[in-house]
């Protein structure tokens, strides 16, 4: 039932026909389908795309197990679940529905016929025009260190073996999973790293790269650098996120910008105070995926405030996520699995992805 009146209250807040507003709210309510629920039943892919418009557009990534339909303006996000498991669908990063997810049944993928019914739905409204409204048009991963800067570096004997790992080895195959998903997620959106390969941009090449990227006025870009810890008591170990402390007082507006001194200072301040909002908000957001992700696997040691460099002199809302310690031996059996590795880029996929949601959803948080 809740699943309908979310349904229904989209829909009432599009419609303008009073008698088709009161037959959407009295049917759901006392026909049958509320007495009586179906069971869970499910179409193909070929039977939904015939379902829906014409010119739905489906993708799907078969190693994340995730997809989209797009048609009319509008984006349907999804994952998939076992057979009656619920999740949320996004609709154009703004609505939320818990709906039996779609699944796979011999390597063909089924769609409940709640989950359609709902789709064409969404999919058939006009979209809801909202310029004004910030969005998120580019999304910067730095992957810390590299080339001749190794970062911290640790020194085991696994399974009999001599092992050293670098932080930078950590950092980049990290960000490398991070944004092939993030890619696949958001077409529309700029995916992009500081740095691709074993090379090694200055702070100020991280920070200069960021500010480059052209954005207009109703888009907005995040920076997320990724570490990898170390420490001299070998026991250390888990990850952390760090946002700048908002006692730091750093210039966020360009020098060159119009207007009296005491109005870019007012500028100034305001701009400062929604950059640290948002990055406390991403790092929460980050620091809650890496917790649903790595589970009991690796601690979590929360989230904390400092004046990174990155972090400081980024002109836009950024954390520094540190996955874990190279010096410690659990956390680098993690770092040494390619299994580990994807459920960290996973695990920060799902922290951004659900920013980006809540920011766009409400266009922005402090700004209009």
């Amino acid at each position: 039932m809740s699943i309908i009146l979310r349904h229904v209250s989209i829909l009432l807040r599009r419609m303008k026909t009073p008698l088709l507003m009161m037959i959407l709210l009295i049917y759901p309510l006392t026909g049958s389908f509320a007495q009586n629920p179906p069971q869970l039943v499910a179409v193909s892919l070929e039977d939904t795309l015939k379902i829906l418009d014409k010119n739905t557009e489906f993708r799907w990534d078969p190693f994340f197990r995730s997809g989209f339909f797009t048609a009319g303006g509008h984006k349907v996000s999804f994952e998939t679940g076992l057979p009656g498991e619920n999740g949320d669908v996004i609709v154009d990063n703004r609505e939320i529905f818990t709906l039996p997810l779609p699944y796979t049944d011999q390597g063909l993928l089924q769609f409940p016929e709640i989950f359609v019914s709902t789709l064409k739905t969404s999919l058939n409204l006009p979209p809801i025009e909202e310029p004004s409204f910030l969005r998120i048009a580019a999304i910067v991963i730095d992957p810390g260190h590299g080339g001749k800067d190794s970062g911290a570096v640790g020194n085991h004997s696994i399974n009999g073996k001599d092992v050293k790992l670098m932080e930078k080895d950590v950092t980049l195959k990290v960000s490398t999973l991070l944004r092939n998903r993030l890619s696949v997620a958001y077409p529309g959106k700029q995916i992009l790293m500081t740095r691709t390969g074993d090379t090694f941009p200055t702070l100020e090449d991280r920070v200069k790269f960021a500010h480059a990227i052209p954005l207009k006025d109703d888009e907005a870009i995040i920076f997320i650098s990724i570490h990898a810890n170390a420490s001299f008591n070998k026991t250390a170990r888990g990850y952390e996120v760090w946002y700048l402390s908002p006692d730091y007082r750093r210039t966020v507006i360009d020098k060159d910008e119009e207007g009296s001194a005491d109005i870019r200072s007012i500028r100034n301040a305001m701009m400062e105070e929604e950059f640290t909002t948002e990055s406390i908000i991403m790092a929460q957001s980050i620091m809650k995926g890496l917790e649903e992700y790595l589970g009991p696997r690796i601690p979590a040691r929360g989230i904390k405030a400092e004046e990174w460099f990155v972090v400081r002199n980024a002109r836009m809302p950024s954390v520094l996520v540190e996955l874990g310690f190279v010096t410690n031996a659990e956390d680098t059996a993690l770092f040494l699995s390619e299994t580990h590795l994807r459920s960290f880029s996973d695990a920060l996929y799902k922290g951004i992805s659900d920013f980006i949601t809540l920011f766009e959803r409400s266009g922005g948080f402090t700004s209009n």
